[in-house]
């Protein structure tokens, strides 16, 4: 899968998963049906967010984004559907063309910290994706057990 792949699929998933929390959060609230489309939209848009913030960040370096870029990436995962127009302008801008970076190069940039992990995980993408995927549900769990965010209290 190609960094261009990646960050699409993820960035398309973002979306539908704003959908679903979305339509979860008009069943609560305007049919007043009980809570169960926020609870179940919901976290499916928080696991696949913090999917989506690593790819940001794992493609960012790749491509070699600026920080202003890979922000401008995140944040679009906070407004619902904005990493779908993120995702078309940065494929038209030539931001997510190439392949992945499994070498260095003579560029001093690729003898970065972040840019030497980033070969790491290329070496070795089914240790790390396992590792990866482990640590979003840590982070999920430990999420789900603080509580939801103000404002989406379990009454109703």
């Amino acid at each position: 899968m190609t960094p261009k792949a990646l960050f699409r699929l993820f960035a398309i998933a973002e979306a539908i998963t704003w959908a679903l929390l979305l339509t979860g959060m008009f069943i609560k609230y305007v049919l007043d049906a009980g809570g169960w489309g926020v609870s179940i939209g919901g976290g499916l848009h928080g696991f696949v967010f913090l999917c989506y913030v690593v790819v940001v960040v794992f493609v960012g370096v790749n491509q070699r984004w600026k920080i202003g870029t890979m922000l401008l990436g995140l944040v679009s995962a906070v407004i619902p559907f904005a990493t779908i127009p993120f995702e078309i302008v940065a494929a038209r801008r030539g931001l997510l063309a190439g392949p992945w970076r499994r070498h260095a190069s003579d560029d001093p940039r690729d003898h970065s910290l972040p840019n030497r992990a980033l070969r790491l995980v290329l070496a070795r993408p089914v240790l790390v994706a396992s590792i990866t995927a482990v640590g979003v549900i840590v982070v999920f769990g430990a999420l789900l057990i603080v509580g939801p965010p103000v404002g989406g209290g379990a009454s109703a």
